[in-house]
């Protein structure tokens, strides 16, 4: 093919994409709505587009923006002089850094086994994947379910020898609930614990959140407090830069140097590298500093505050709405909706309102009820991601979130228990555990849901979520998603 029509078919591709501008897609990205912003961070990206960020030796620009970055964070984020720092690939890879980082410091100090890692029930998934990949324990505390919140003495009770590390969200992603970090940061100092602020969404929302805004987070949160050991914070949510940089900060010049690796003990050149990836793009890194240099502080702080704004105006609509109710009180730039209980005849099951919401022309992103370690159970919502052109739409966006109540009022929450029998035919669905891939593309596709346009409504997958243990439906979900890829 030539040029021409290549490019012709990627926009026809990109013509199926779920919209990234324009604040109809409540996740997963972040338009400033600010068009010069987008195209700032594409000159920037071309300008960088043959640099590799391997090796600042080779490359001194690369050494220089990351500082400058680097330098922003610090201040944005109250870090003194002894605070280090890293820019790396997104949210994930700062989180697993953190925890590679403690693992290896606990170890330094006489740590020895298997160590644990702390944490809300509402502690990113990020968290479950380095525990996973690093060899730890993870140790999940539950959180209220009314408010998302966890108890800071029930997270320092967990405190022992063998906790490499503690982590608190800023704010938590499922509801926006904001943790205690400076009750649950005095705790871990006395305990000797290390403790990760985990901001990787809100961080850089919260740190310009208007003060007289009722959602303020409510004290300290960041290295303003002493015991925070580390904190992660994306630029590529609310620094409005393209995917994929966020920033690991750690408290301690040779703690931090536990992040990096280093050989020279084989025959080519000596490789140091401060994050996971070798050979990486210094696009990313280039646009985050060049849309932070523009913007500065008070560029962001205009942007937050129509963010505020909207989020106000989101809870304050989903008040009207009989039958849907906001979860908590949520801190900063997301809100999570549930079925409002108090009256089964008129609820509002937030999967189905979801699903309706397709239909006005807005994506959101439904999340499965989830029973947390100590039985109780957190309720099924809605996740919405507020962002600055979410102004821009805000009449149209409240209108359909009460057009699409008005819809599935009254209708109950799918019971996936009757959803995994007709699946099944009577099969125990402990026979699915770890089933072989081919098993797996059996059962989706007996299901309907290989079919095309079939997750565009995602209220029985969530429903299949919820009844099927995490043995079974985890296959079915990396079917479902790996399928698209070679079958």
């Amino acid at each position: 093919m030539d040029a021409e029509t290549v490019l012709a078919r990627l926009t026809e591709l990109r013509a199926q994409d779920a919209p990234t501008h324009g604040g109809r897609l409540l996740s997963y990205v972040y338009d400033s709505g600010r068009p010069e912003l987008d195209d700032l961070a594409a000159a920037a990206i071309r300008a960088m587009q043959p640099v590799n960020g391997l090796d600042p030796t080779a490359f001194g620009s690369v050494a220089v923006i990351e500082r400058e970055l680097l330098d922003f964070a610090r201040g944005v984020f109250h870090a003194g002089p002894d605070v280090a720092g890293t820019a790396t690939s997104g949210g994930t890879e700062s989180c697993l850094l953190a925890v590679k980082t403690a693992r290896d410091a606990w170890r330094a100090r006489g740590g020895t086994g298997r160590p644990r890692l702390v944490a809300p029930t509402t502690v990113h998934a990020a968290f479950r994947k380095a525990v996973a990949l690093l060899d730890l324990d993870l140790d999940l505390v539950p959180v209220d379910v009314a408010t998302g919140r966890p108890d800071a003495a029930a997270l320092a009770s967990r405190f022992g020898p063998d906790v490499a590390l503690a982590v608190v969200s800023a704010p938590c992603y499922p509801f926006a609930a904001l943790d205690p970090v400076a009750e649950v940061a005095a705790a871990a100092l006395d305990a000797g614990v290390d403790l990760h602020v985990d901001a990787c969404i809100g961080g850089f929302a919260l740190a310009f959140w208007p003060d007289s805004d009722t959602a303020a987070p409510a004290g300290p949160w960041d290295f303003a407090v002493p015991g925070v050991t580390s904190l992660s914070a994306d630029l590529h949510k609310y620094g409005y830069a393209p995917k994929g940089i966020s920033v690991l900060l750690q408290r301690g010049l040779d703690r931090q140097r536990r992040q990096w690796f280093a050989t020279s003990s084989w025959p080519g050149y000596p490789v140091v590298n401060a994050t996971l990836l070798g050979s990486k793009s210094a696009g990313p890194l280039a646009a985050a500093w060049a849309i932070t240099s523009v913007l500065g502080v008070g560029g962001f702080r205009e942007l937050t505050a129509s963010v505020a704004a909207s989020a106000a105006r989101i809870v304050q609509a989903t008040a009207a709405i009989e039958g849907l109710r906001v979860v908590g009180s949520p801190t900063g730039p997301m809100v999570a909706l549930a079925a409002d209980e108090a009256d089964p005849a008129h609820r509002v099951d937030p999967h189905l309102w979801a699903d309706a919401m397709r239909a006005h022309g807005f994506v959101v992103q439904g999340q499965p009820a989830s029973v947390q370690p100590d039985g109780s159970t957190l309720p099924a919502t809605a996740h919405l991601t507020i962002t600055p052109v979410t102004a821009q739409v805000l009449a149209d966006l409240t209108a359909a979130m009460a057009a699409a109540a008005d819809a599935v009022r009254g209708r109950p929450h799918l019971d996936g228990a009757i959803l995994v029998a007709g699946l099944l035919g009577g099969l125990d669905p402990a026979a699915l555990a770890g089933v072989d891939a081919d098993t797996a593309f059996a059962v989706l596709r007996g299901a309907g849901l290989l079919a095309p346009g079939a997750l565009h409504a995602m209220a029985p997958v969530l429903a299949l979520v919820e009844a099927l243990p995490p043995s079974v439906v985890e296959p079915l979900l990396v079917e479902l998603l790996a399928s698209a890829l070679d079958r």
